[in-house]
Protein backbone atom coordinates (compact mmCIF):
# COMPACT_ATOMS: atom_id res chain seq x y z
CA UNK A 1 0.00 0.00 0.00
CA UNK A 2 1.77 3.26 -1.07
CA UNK A 3 -1.15 5.81 -1.57
CA UNK A 4 -4.24 3.25 -1.36
CA UNK A 5 -5.52 5.00 1.85
CA UNK A 6 -5.53 8.45 0.59
CA UNK A 7 -6.80 7.50 -2.61
CA UNK A 8 -9.83 5.83 -0.86
CA UNK A 9 -10.29 9.19 1.34
CA UNK A 10 -10.34 11.36 -1.65
CA UNK A 11 -13.01 9.07 -3.42
CA UNK A 12 -15.09 8.43 -0.40
CA UNK A 13 -18.49 9.46 -1.12
CA UNK A 14 -21.35 9.91 1.63
CA UNK A 15 -24.69 7.33 1.56
CA UNK A 16 -27.07 8.84 0.08
CA UNK A 17 -29.64 10.15 2.47
CA UNK A 18 -32.63 8.25 2.74
CA UNK A 19 -35.73 9.92 1.49
CA UNK A 20 -37.79 12.11 4.32
CA UNK A 21 -41.13 11.57 5.42
CA UNK A 22 -43.89 14.36 4.64
CA UNK A 23 -44.69 16.31 7.31
CA UNK A 24 -47.46 13.85 8.02
CA UNK A 25 -45.44 10.85 7.24
CA UNK A 26 -45.39 9.76 10.98
CA UNK A 27 -49.18 9.54 11.80
CA UNK A 28 -48.98 6.63 9.53
CA UNK A 29 -47.46 4.68 12.48
CA UNK A 30 -49.94 3.86 14.89
CA UNK A 31 -48.42 3.94 18.48
CA UNK A 32 -47.06 7.25 17.68
CA UNK A 33 -50.28 8.62 16.36
CA UNK A 34 -51.86 7.51 19.23
CA UNK A 35 -49.86 9.48 21.65
CA UNK A 36 -49.16 12.31 19.28
CA UNK A 37 -52.87 12.76 20.06
CA UNK A 38 -53.18 12.20 23.44
CA UNK A 39 -50.12 14.84 23.92
CA UNK A 40 -52.23 17.16 22.13
CA UNK A 41 -54.68 17.16 25.04
CA UNK A 42 -52.07 17.20 26.96
CA UNK A 43 -50.10 20.10 26.31
CA UNK A 44 -53.59 22.06 25.66
CA UNK A 45 -54.12 21.25 29.67
CA UNK A 46 -50.36 22.90 30.27
CA UNK A 47 -51.15 25.63 28.25
CA UNK A 48 -54.89 26.51 30.03
CA UNK A 49 -53.11 25.66 33.97
CA UNK A 50 -50.12 28.34 32.61
CA UNK A 51 -52.51 30.69 31.57
CA UNK A 52 -54.24 30.44 35.54
CA UNK A 53 -51.60 30.26 36.90
CA UNK A 54 -50.02 33.54 35.39
CA UNK A 55 -52.92 35.40 36.30
CA UNK A 56 -53.33 34.37 39.39
CA UNK A 57 -50.24 35.38 40.76
CA UNK A 58 -50.96 38.96 39.23
CA UNK A 59 -53.84 39.19 41.44
CA UNK A 60 -51.76 37.94 44.66
CA UNK A 61 -49.01 40.10 44.21
CA UNK A 62 -47.93 43.09 41.69
CA UNK A 63 -44.44 42.79 41.62
CA UNK A 64 -43.45 41.95 38.38
CA UNK A 65 -40.25 39.67 39.31
CA UNK A 66 -42.96 37.47 41.49
CA UNK A 67 -45.26 37.06 38.20
CA UNK A 68 -42.23 36.07 36.13
CA UNK A 69 -41.13 33.45 39.06
CA UNK A 70 -44.24 31.21 37.51
CA UNK A 71 -42.72 30.28 34.57
CA UNK A 72 -38.90 29.89 36.36
CA UNK A 73 -41.10 28.02 38.92
CA UNK A 74 -42.00 25.51 35.85
CA UNK A 75 -38.33 25.67 34.06
CA UNK A 76 -36.28 25.72 36.93
CA UNK A 77 -36.71 21.80 37.78
CA UNK A 78 -35.78 20.79 34.15
CA UNK A 79 -32.84 22.47 34.28
CA UNK A 80 -31.51 21.11 37.83
CA UNK A 81 -33.11 17.45 37.40
CA UNK A 82 -32.05 17.05 33.61
CA UNK A 83 -29.63 14.72 33.32
CA UNK A 84 -30.47 12.17 35.81
CA UNK A 85 -33.94 11.97 34.04
CA UNK A 86 -31.93 11.44 30.98
CA UNK A 87 -29.71 8.90 32.30
CA UNK A 88 -32.61 7.66 33.53
CA UNK A 89 -34.45 7.16 30.48
CA UNK A 90 -31.29 5.60 29.03
CA UNK A 91 -30.82 3.35 31.73
CA UNK A 92 -34.63 1.92 32.45
CA UNK A 93 -37.92 1.41 30.13
CA UNK A 94 -38.75 4.47 28.55
CA UNK A 95 -42.13 3.87 28.39
CA UNK A 96 -42.32 3.30 32.45
CA UNK A 97 -40.14 6.03 32.90
CA UNK A 98 -42.86 8.44 31.04
CA UNK A 99 -45.46 7.09 33.31
CA UNK A 100 -44.06 7.95 36.03
CA UNK A 101 -43.27 11.42 35.11
CA UNK A 102 -46.51 11.88 33.99
CA UNK A 103 -47.68 10.61 37.44
CA UNK A 104 -46.00 13.13 39.38
CA UNK A 105 -46.90 16.34 37.41
CA UNK A 106 -50.88 14.96 37.74
CA UNK A 107 -50.08 15.14 41.02
CA UNK A 108 -49.08 18.49 40.93
CA UNK A 109 -51.96 19.59 38.92
CA UNK A 110 -54.66 17.92 41.02
CA UNK A 111 -53.16 19.04 44.33
CA UNK A 112 -52.52 22.79 42.61
CA UNK A 113 -56.66 22.87 42.10
CA UNK A 114 -57.86 21.15 45.13
CA UNK A 115 -55.97 24.09 47.06
CA UNK A 116 -57.06 26.89 44.73
CA UNK A 117 -60.79 25.42 44.77
CA UNK A 118 -60.23 25.57 48.67
CA UNK A 119 -59.24 28.90 48.67
CA UNK A 120 -55.76 27.91 50.41
CA UNK A 121 -53.52 29.21 47.60
CA UNK A 122 -50.41 31.91 47.90
CA UNK A 123 -47.75 32.54 45.86
CA UNK A 124 -45.58 30.29 47.99
CA UNK A 125 -48.14 27.30 47.66
CA UNK A 126 -48.49 28.55 43.85
CA UNK A 127 -45.18 28.22 43.03
CA UNK A 128 -44.17 25.02 44.65
CA UNK A 129 -46.96 23.37 42.89
CA UNK A 130 -45.70 24.44 39.66
CA UNK A 131 -42.08 23.44 40.74
CA UNK A 132 -43.73 19.65 41.42
CA UNK A 133 -45.03 19.99 37.58
CA UNK A 134 -41.84 21.06 36.45
CA UNK A 135 -40.25 17.96 38.08
CA UNK A 136 -43.20 15.76 36.73
CA UNK A 137 -42.75 17.24 33.30
CA UNK A 138 -38.24 17.15 33.12
CA UNK A 139 -38.67 13.17 34.05
CA UNK A 140 -41.28 12.78 31.03
CA UNK A 141 -39.85 15.07 28.63
CA UNK A 142 -36.62 13.33 28.12
CA UNK A 143 -38.00 9.30 28.16
CA UNK A 144 -41.02 10.88 25.85
CA UNK A 145 -38.29 12.35 23.21
CA UNK A 146 -35.75 9.66 23.34
CA UNK A 147 -38.64 7.05 22.69
CA UNK A 148 -40.10 8.73 18.94
CA UNK A 149 -36.86 7.24 17.55
CA UNK A 150 -38.64 3.58 19.04
CA UNK A 151 -41.85 4.80 17.21
CA UNK A 152 -41.18 5.71 13.81
CA UNK A 153 -38.30 4.88 11.20
CA UNK A 154 -34.82 7.32 10.80
CA UNK A 155 -36.27 8.78 7.92
CA UNK A 156 -39.33 9.75 9.79
CA UNK A 157 -37.92 10.82 12.95
CA UNK A 158 -37.10 14.85 12.06
CA UNK A 159 -41.28 15.14 10.72
CA UNK A 160 -42.11 13.40 13.74
CA UNK A 161 -40.08 15.52 15.98
CA UNK A 162 -41.60 18.68 14.14
CA UNK A 163 -45.26 17.14 14.96
CA UNK A 164 -44.38 16.75 18.19
CA UNK A 165 -43.44 21.00 18.41
CA UNK A 166 -46.94 21.20 16.23
CA UNK A 167 -48.42 19.10 19.06
CA UNK A 168 -47.23 21.69 21.57
CA UNK A 169 -47.78 24.59 19.49
CA UNK A 170 -51.24 23.83 18.42
CA UNK A 171 -52.16 23.42 22.01
CA UNK A 172 -50.05 27.15 22.15
CA UNK A 173 -52.63 28.42 19.62
CA UNK A 174 -56.21 27.28 21.62
CA UNK A 175 -55.40 26.72 24.95
CA UNK A 176 -54.74 29.98 26.27
CA UNK A 177 -57.52 31.83 24.61
CA UNK A 178 -59.49 28.60 26.32
CA UNK A 179 -57.28 29.25 29.38
CA UNK A 180 -58.74 32.24 29.46
CA UNK A 181 -61.90 32.52 28.98
CA UNK A 182 -61.98 29.68 31.94
CA UNK A 183 -60.37 31.73 34.24
CA UNK A 184 -62.86 34.49 33.34
CA UNK A 185 -66.11 32.40 33.53
CA UNK A 186 -64.78 29.52 36.40
CA UNK A 187 -61.71 30.47 37.55
CA UNK A 188 -58.13 29.40 37.95
CA UNK A 189 -59.11 26.39 40.13
CA UNK A 190 -60.97 25.24 37.11
CA UNK A 191 -58.10 26.03 34.99
CA UNK A 192 -56.07 23.64 36.75
CA UNK A 193 -58.37 20.79 36.89
CA UNK A 194 -58.73 21.01 33.24
CA UNK A 195 -55.05 20.00 33.20
CA UNK A 196 -55.43 17.43 35.39
CA UNK A 197 -58.11 16.25 33.76
CA UNK A 198 -56.18 16.29 29.95
CA UNK A 199 -52.71 14.46 31.24
CA UNK A 200 -55.39 11.31 32.11
CA UNK A 201 -55.60 10.82 27.97
CA UNK A 202 -51.60 10.22 27.71
CA UNK A 203 -51.40 8.16 30.54
CA UNK A 204 -53.69 5.76 29.06
CA UNK A 205 -51.66 5.86 25.88
CA UNK A 206 -48.79 5.46 27.38
CA UNK A 207 -50.16 2.36 29.16
CA UNK A 208 -51.55 0.96 25.69
CA UNK A 209 -47.63 1.35 24.17
CA UNK A 210 -46.51 -2.15 23.85
CA UNK A 211 -42.90 -1.48 23.51
CA UNK A 212 -40.21 -3.92 22.41
CA UNK A 213 -36.91 -3.04 24.56
CA UNK A 214 -33.98 -4.72 23.52
CA UNK A 215 -31.69 -7.18 25.46
CA UNK A 216 -28.99 -5.71 27.06
CA UNK A 217 -25.50 -7.69 26.24
CA UNK A 218 -24.19 -5.94 29.13
CA UNK A 219 -24.98 -4.79 32.32
CA UNK A 220 -26.95 -1.30 33.23
CA UNK A 221 -24.43 1.79 34.02
CA UNK A 222 -25.13 3.12 37.26
CA UNK A 223 -27.18 6.20 37.78
CA UNK A 224 -23.97 8.21 38.89
CA UNK A 225 -21.96 6.52 35.86
CA UNK A 226 -24.41 7.05 33.60
CA UNK A 227 -24.90 10.69 34.01
CA UNK A 228 -21.01 10.84 33.78
CA UNK A 229 -21.17 8.86 30.01
CA UNK A 230 -23.73 11.60 28.79
CA UNK A 231 -21.53 14.55 30.15
CA UNK A 232 -18.68 12.92 28.84
CA UNK A 233 -20.41 12.35 25.59
CA UNK A 234 -21.94 15.69 24.81
CA UNK A 235 -18.55 17.35 26.23
CA UNK A 236 -16.76 15.80 23.29
CA UNK A 237 -19.05 15.85 20.88
CA UNK A 238 -18.68 19.44 19.33
CA UNK A 239 -21.52 19.28 17.41
CA UNK A 240 -24.09 18.87 20.24
CA UNK A 241 -22.17 21.41 22.33
CA UNK A 242 -22.98 23.84 19.31
CA UNK A 243 -26.54 23.50 19.47
CA UNK A 244 -26.50 23.50 23.19
CA UNK A 245 -24.59 26.74 23.21
CA UNK A 246 -27.06 28.01 20.51
CA UNK A 247 -30.15 26.45 22.50
CA UNK A 248 -29.15 28.39 26.15
CA UNK A 249 -28.70 31.85 24.07
CA UNK A 250 -32.03 32.06 21.93
CA UNK A 251 -33.76 30.82 25.95
CA UNK A 252 -32.09 33.71 27.43
CA UNK A 253 -32.63 36.49 25.61
CA UNK A 254 -35.90 35.04 24.35
CA UNK A 255 -37.39 34.44 27.41
CA UNK A 256 -38.79 37.54 27.60
CA UNK A 257 -41.87 37.65 25.58
CA UNK A 258 -43.73 34.55 27.24
CA UNK A 259 -42.06 35.59 31.32
CA UNK A 260 -43.63 39.08 30.73
CA UNK A 261 -46.81 38.19 28.42
CA UNK A 262 -49.35 38.67 31.48
CA UNK A 263 -47.68 42.04 32.14
CA UNK A 264 -48.01 43.01 28.72
CA UNK A 265 -51.78 41.90 28.52
CA UNK A 266 -52.43 43.59 31.85
CA UNK A 267 -50.05 46.89 31.92
CA UNK A 268 -49.12 47.66 28.29
CA UNK A 269 -52.69 46.79 26.81
CA UNK A 270 -54.77 47.24 29.69
CA UNK A 271 -56.40 44.17 29.22
CA UNK A 272 -57.85 40.94 31.40
CA UNK A 273 -57.09 37.53 30.76
CA UNK A 274 -58.78 36.89 27.69
CA UNK A 275 -56.39 39.52 26.31
CA UNK A 276 -53.07 37.56 27.76
CA UNK A 277 -54.88 34.10 26.08
CA UNK A 278 -55.19 35.90 23.05
CA UNK A 279 -51.42 37.54 23.02
CA UNK A 280 -50.54 33.69 23.65
CA UNK A 281 -53.11 32.19 21.38
CA UNK A 282 -51.23 34.45 18.42
CA UNK A 283 -47.78 33.72 19.64
CA UNK A 284 -48.88 30.00 19.21
CA UNK A 285 -50.77 30.60 15.54
CA UNK A 286 -46.95 31.84 14.28
CA UNK A 287 -45.90 29.20 16.17
CA UNK A 288 -47.97 26.28 14.49
CA UNK A 289 -47.62 27.68 11.24
CA UNK A 290 -44.32 27.90 11.01
CA UNK A 291 -44.12 24.43 11.95
CA UNK A 292 -46.38 23.53 9.02
CA UNK A 293 -43.12 25.06 6.42
CA UNK A 294 -40.58 23.79 8.26
CA UNK A 295 -40.38 20.23 5.57
CA UNK A 296 -39.98 22.88 2.85
CA UNK A 297 -37.80 25.24 3.99
CA UNK A 298 -35.78 22.39 5.16
CA UNK A 299 -35.50 21.53 1.77
CA UNK A 300 -34.24 25.20 0.73
CA UNK A 301 -32.12 26.37 3.68
CA UNK A 302 -29.34 24.66 5.85
CA UNK A 303 -29.42 24.37 9.36
CA UNK A 304 -27.20 27.48 10.03
CA UNK A 305 -29.08 29.67 7.74
CA UNK A 306 -32.73 28.76 8.82
CA UNK A 307 -31.43 29.38 12.48
CA UNK A 308 -30.42 32.83 11.73
CA UNK A 309 -33.17 33.47 9.48
CA UNK A 310 -35.59 32.26 12.17
CA UNK A 311 -33.87 33.88 14.80
CA UNK A 312 -33.62 37.48 13.19
CA UNK A 313 -37.52 37.12 12.38
CA UNK A 314 -38.32 36.57 15.62
CA UNK A 315 -35.94 39.48 16.99
CA UNK A 316 -38.04 41.78 14.38
CA UNK A 317 -41.31 40.27 15.92
CA UNK A 318 -40.31 41.31 19.72
CA UNK A 319 -39.04 45.03 19.07
CA UNK A 320 -42.84 45.53 17.36
CA UNK A 321 -43.94 44.21 20.59
CA UNK A 322 -41.68 46.42 22.52
CA UNK A 323 -43.18 49.46 21.01
CA UNK A 324 -46.58 48.43 20.23
CA UNK A 325 -49.85 49.92 22.48
CA UNK A 326 -52.16 48.49 20.60
CA UNK A 327 -53.90 44.68 20.72
CA UNK A 328 -53.99 44.18 16.69
CA UNK A 329 -50.37 45.41 16.27
CA UNK A 330 -49.24 43.31 18.91
CA UNK A 331 -51.20 40.52 17.93
CA UNK A 332 -49.93 40.84 14.87
CA UNK A 333 -45.85 40.70 15.85
CA UNK A 334 -46.58 38.01 18.13
CA UNK A 335 -47.54 35.88 15.60
CA UNK A 336 -44.20 36.62 13.55
CA UNK A 337 -42.50 36.05 16.62
CA UNK A 338 -44.09 32.82 17.56
CA UNK A 339 -43.35 31.75 14.16
CA UNK A 340 -39.31 32.40 14.17
CA UNK A 341 -39.36 31.03 17.85
CA UNK A 342 -40.86 27.42 16.52
CA UNK A 343 -38.57 27.26 13.66
CA UNK A 344 -35.22 27.71 15.38
CA UNK A 345 -35.79 25.68 18.57
CA UNK A 346 -37.50 22.65 15.92
CA UNK A 347 -33.89 22.84 13.83
CA UNK A 348 -32.37 22.55 17.11
CA UNK A 349 -33.98 19.58 18.85
CA UNK A 350 -33.81 17.99 15.31
CA UNK A 351 -29.74 18.43 15.01
CA UNK A 352 -29.37 16.97 18.80
CA UNK A 353 -31.70 13.59 17.77
CA UNK A 354 -30.07 13.20 14.55
CA UNK A 355 -26.89 13.56 15.83
CA UNK A 356 -26.67 11.20 19.06
CA UNK A 357 -26.80 7.96 19.07
CA UNK A 358 -29.64 5.70 20.88
CA UNK A 359 -27.82 4.40 23.94
CA UNK A 360 -27.55 8.01 24.88
CA UNK A 361 -30.38 9.89 23.32
CA UNK A 362 -32.16 10.51 26.66
CA UNK A 363 -28.90 11.91 27.87
CA UNK A 364 -28.62 13.79 24.97
CA UNK A 365 -32.03 15.77 24.74
CA UNK A 366 -32.22 15.34 28.57
CA UNK A 367 -28.78 18.44 28.14
CA UNK A 368 -30.90 20.25 25.69
CA UNK A 369 -34.18 20.46 27.17
CA UNK A 370 -31.71 21.35 30.34
CA UNK A 371 -30.56 24.26 27.87
CA UNK A 372 -33.73 25.32 26.52
CA UNK A 373 -35.10 25.25 29.85
CA UNK A 374 -32.61 26.78 32.13
CA UNK A 375 -32.30 29.49 29.92
CA UNK A 376 -35.80 30.69 29.87
CA UNK A 377 -35.63 30.19 33.65
CA UNK A 378 -32.42 32.36 34.38
CA UNK A 379 -34.27 34.86 31.23
CA UNK A 380 -37.58 34.71 32.76
CA UNK A 381 -35.80 35.69 36.30
CA UNK A 382 -33.61 38.07 34.68
CA UNK A 383 -36.21 39.79 32.30
CA UNK A 384 -38.28 40.04 35.27
CA UNK A 385 -35.80 42.23 37.34
CA UNK A 386 -35.93 44.27 34.12
CA UNK A 387 -39.04 45.17 33.64
CA UNK A 388 -39.75 45.89 37.18
CA UNK A 389 -36.56 48.41 37.36
CA UNK A 390 -37.02 49.75 33.71
CA UNK A 391 -40.27 48.91 32.69
CA UNK A 392 -42.04 46.45 30.21
CA UNK A 393 -41.40 47.37 27.29
CA UNK A 394 -37.78 48.63 27.45
CA UNK A 395 -37.34 44.96 28.67
CA UNK A 396 -38.89 43.78 25.41
CA UNK A 397 -36.59 46.20 23.62
CA UNK A 398 -33.56 45.20 25.02
CA UNK A 399 -34.66 41.45 24.58
CA UNK A 400 -35.44 42.03 20.97
CA UNK A 401 -31.67 44.11 20.38
CA UNK A 402 -30.23 40.46 21.53
CA UNK A 403 -32.20 38.47 19.55
CA UNK A 404 -31.68 40.71 16.14
CA UNK A 405 -27.48 39.97 17.35
CA UNK A 406 -27.67 36.51 18.03
CA UNK A 407 -27.13 34.96 14.63
CA UNK A 408 -23.66 36.32 14.70
CA UNK A 409 -23.12 33.60 17.16
CA UNK A 410 -23.43 31.23 14.46
CA UNK A 411 -20.40 33.08 12.78
CA UNK A 412 -18.18 31.44 14.98
CA UNK A 413 -20.01 28.23 16.41
CA UNK A 414 -21.80 27.22 13.29
CA UNK A 415 -23.97 24.41 13.18
CA UNK A 416 -23.51 21.60 11.66
CA UNK A 417 -24.57 19.27 8.05
CA UNK A 418 -27.64 18.01 8.58
CA UNK A 419 -27.85 14.31 8.31
CA UNK A 420 -28.39 11.08 10.26
CA UNK A 421 -25.46 10.07 12.00
CA UNK A 422 -26.65 8.66 15.05
CA UNK A 423 -27.22 4.77 13.67
CA UNK A 424 -25.43 2.47 15.73
CA UNK A 425 -23.22 0.03 13.92
CA UNK A 426 -23.34 -3.96 14.31
CA UNK A 427 -21.54 -4.75 17.72
CA UNK A 428 -18.16 -6.02 17.61
CA UNK A 429 -17.23 -9.62 19.12
CA UNK A 430 -15.76 -9.73 22.23
CA UNK A 431 -12.01 -10.18 21.98
CA UNK A 432 -10.04 -12.93 23.60
CA UNK A 433 -8.66 -12.39 26.63
CA UNK A 434 -6.15 -15.20 28.53
CA UNK A 435 -6.89 -13.08 31.97
CA UNK A 436 -9.66 -14.17 34.24
CA UNK A 437 -10.74 -10.71 33.91
CA UNK A 438 -13.89 -9.16 35.49
CA UNK A 439 -16.16 -6.72 34.67
CA UNK A 440 -14.33 -4.72 37.26
CA UNK A 441 -10.86 -5.49 36.19
CA UNK A 442 -8.76 -2.20 35.09
CA UNK A 443 -8.17 0.32 33.77
CA UNK A 444 -7.68 -1.23 30.96
CA UNK A 445 -5.08 0.40 28.22
CA UNK A 446 -5.68 -0.13 24.48
CA UNK A 447 -2.86 0.36 21.50
CA UNK A 448 -3.55 0.24 17.60
CA UNK A 449 -1.00 0.00 15.78
CA UNK A 450 -0.83 1.08 12.21
CA UNK A 451 1.68 0.65 9.12
CA UNK A 452 1.03 3.66 6.90
CA UNK A 453 3.11 5.08 3.61
CA UNK A 454 5.11 8.32 4.99
CA UNK A 455 3.87 9.82 2.08
CA UNK A 456 0.68 9.31 3.59
CA UNK A 457 1.73 10.62 7.32
CA UNK A 458 0.01 14.03 7.11
CA UNK A 459 -3.47 12.69 5.60
CA UNK A 460 -2.87 9.91 8.17
CA UNK A 461 -2.09 12.30 10.95
CA UNK A 462 -5.25 14.45 10.31
CA UNK A 463 -7.52 11.94 10.00
CA UNK A 464 -7.12 10.16 13.02
CA UNK A 465 -6.89 13.38 15.24
CA UNK A 466 -10.66 13.30 14.38
CA UNK A 467 -10.91 9.71 16.01
CA UNK A 468 -9.99 11.30 19.77
CA UNK A 469 -13.29 12.48 20.18
CA UNK A 470 -14.84 9.57 19.26
CA UNK A 471 -12.61 7.53 21.47
CA UNK A 472 -13.23 10.27 24.38
CA UNK A 473 -17.02 10.39 23.87
CA UNK A 474 -18.13 6.51 23.90
CA UNK A 475 -15.96 5.88 27.23
CA UNK A 476 -12.29 6.67 26.43
CA UNK A 477 -9.59 8.82 28.33
CA UNK A 478 -5.97 9.52 27.80
CA UNK A 479 -5.99 9.40 24.20
CA UNK A 480 -2.35 10.15 22.28
CA UNK A 481 -0.86 9.30 18.91
CA UNK A 482 2.59 8.37 18.23
CA UNK A 483 5.51 7.39 15.36
CA UNK A 484 7.80 5.60 15.90
CA UNK A 485 11.60 7.66 15.23
CA UNK A 486 13.18 4.54 13.65
CA UNK A 487 10.81 3.25 11.69
CA UNK A 488 8.81 6.15 10.38
CA UNK A 489 6.00 3.83 9.21
CA UNK A 490 4.60 2.73 12.35
CA UNK A 491 1.91 4.27 14.39
CA UNK A 492 0.56 3.49 17.60
CA UNK A 493 -2.43 5.04 18.93
CA UNK A 494 -3.84 4.74 22.41
CA UNK A 495 -6.42 5.79 25.01
CA UNK A 496 -7.45 4.08 28.25
CA UNK A 497 -10.89 2.57 29.65
CA UNK A 498 -11.75 2.89 33.58
CA UNK A 499 -12.70 -1.03 33.81
CA UNK A 500 -12.66 -3.89 31.27
CA UNK A 501 -16.90 -3.36 31.48
CA UNK A 502 -16.12 0.14 29.88
CA UNK A 503 -14.21 -0.96 27.83
CA UNK A 504 -16.91 -3.71 26.22
CA UNK A 505 -19.22 -0.46 26.42
CA UNK A 506 -17.06 1.35 23.64
CA UNK A 507 -17.08 -1.15 21.21
CA UNK A 508 -21.08 -1.40 21.06
CA UNK A 509 -21.58 2.29 21.11
CA UNK A 510 -19.53 3.31 18.03
CA UNK A 511 -22.33 4.63 15.46
CA UNK A 512 -21.84 3.91 11.64
CA UNK A 513 -20.52 6.88 10.70
CA UNK A 514 -17.37 6.40 13.19
CA UNK A 515 -17.40 3.06 12.10
CA UNK A 516 -16.61 4.61 8.57
CA UNK A 517 -14.30 7.31 10.16
CA UNK A 518 -11.99 4.43 11.60
CA UNK A 519 -12.36 1.85 8.34
CA UNK A 520 -10.87 5.33 6.35
CA UNK A 521 -8.27 5.49 8.84
CA UNK A 522 -7.44 1.47 8.61
CA UNK A 523 -7.34 1.81 5.23
CA UNK A 524 -4.13 4.13 5.28
CA UNK A 525 -2.72 0.96 6.75
CA UNK A 526 -0.45 -1.25 4.65
CA UNK A 527 -2.57 -4.20 4.70
CA UNK A 528 0.43 -6.96 4.13
CA UNK A 529 0.30 -7.43 7.76
CA UNK A 530 -2.88 -7.40 9.94
CA UNK A 531 -3.55 -3.75 12.14
CA UNK A 532 -2.12 -4.67 15.77
CA UNK A 533 -4.41 -4.54 18.66
CA UNK A 534 -3.34 -4.67 21.97
CA UNK A 535 -4.99 -4.66 25.04
CA UNK A 536 -2.84 -4.09 28.78
CA UNK A 537 -4.05 -4.17 32.39
CA UNK A 538 -3.18 -1.78 34.34
CA UNK A 539 -2.46 -2.81 38.14
CA UNK A 540 -3.37 -6.57 37.50
CA UNK A 541 -2.72 -7.05 41.22
CA UNK A 542 -6.65 -7.17 42.78
CA UNK A 543 -7.92 -6.73 39.22
CA UNK A 544 -8.27 -10.43 37.75
CA UNK A 545 -9.14 -13.52 39.82
CA UNK A 546 -6.05 -15.38 41.71
CA UNK A 547 -6.37 -19.17 41.58
CA UNK A 548 -4.18 -21.22 43.88
CA UNK A 549 -4.81 -24.50 41.72
CA UNK A 550 -3.06 -22.52 38.94
CA UNK A 551 0.74 -24.16 37.68
CA UNK A 552 2.05 -20.31 38.58
CA UNK A 553 0.24 -19.05 41.23
CA UNK A 554 2.23 -15.44 39.73
CA UNK A 555 -0.23 -15.47 36.97
CA UNK A 556 -3.72 -15.20 36.33
CA UNK A 557 -5.69 -18.75 35.31
CA UNK A 558 -7.00 -18.55 31.94
CA UNK A 559 -10.72 -17.92 32.17
CA UNK A 560 -11.98 -16.22 29.04
CA UNK A 561 -15.14 -14.07 29.04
Amino acid sequence: MTREGGRLLANATATPAPKPEGMLGPLKFPTFRRIWSASLLSNLGSLIQGVGAAWIMTQLTSKAGVVALVQTAQMAPMLLLALPAGAIADMYDRRRVALVGLCIALTGATSLAVLTFAGLVTPALLLSACVVIGVGGSILGPAWQASVGEQVPPEALPSAVALNSISYNIARSFGPAIGGVIVAAAGAAAAFATQAAFYLPLLYALFRWKRTQEAARLPPEGLGRAIISGVRYVFHSPPIRTVLVRTLATGLIGAATSALMPLIARDVLGGTAQTFGLLLGAFGVGAVTGALNITRLRHRFSAEHLVRGSTFVMGLGVAVVGFSTSLPVTAVALFVAGSGWMLSINELNVAIQTSAPRWVTGRALATFQAAIAGGMAIGAWGWGQVAQAQGVEMALRVSALGLLLLPLLGVGMRLADRGLTSGLAEPLADPEVALALTHRSGPIRVEVEYKVDPADARAFFVLIQQNRTVRQRTGGYDWSIARDVAQPELWIESYSCPTWLDYLRQRDRATQAERDLQDKIRAFHDHSVPVRVRRWLERPFGSVRWHDSSPDRGSAGVAPL
